[in-house]
């Protein structure tokens, strides 16, 4: 574990763009487009080299975001 970094920082599970978009029944390219895209629209996402990967927790608070709005 990385200096200053508690446990639980760690226990968020990372979602592959295929493992997301099967969450939310949407296709792969429509996932691919929310993350070029700017403003409320652009699903959260982190990139790590040319990888995308998503947190459940943050992608959860964007779908409740566009709800309301």
């Amino acid at each position: 574990m990385g200096a200053g970094m508690s446990s639980n920082e760690w226990n968020c599970e990372l979602m592959t763009v295929s493992e997301i978009a099967c969450t939310l029944h949407v296709p792969v390219s429509w996932i691919y487009e929310r993350t070029r895209r700017r403003g409320a629209e652009r699903i959260p996402h982190i990139k790590l080299g040319k990888y995308l990967r998503f947190e459940i927790g943050a992608v959860r608070k964007w779908l409740n975001g566009l709800r309301c709005s």
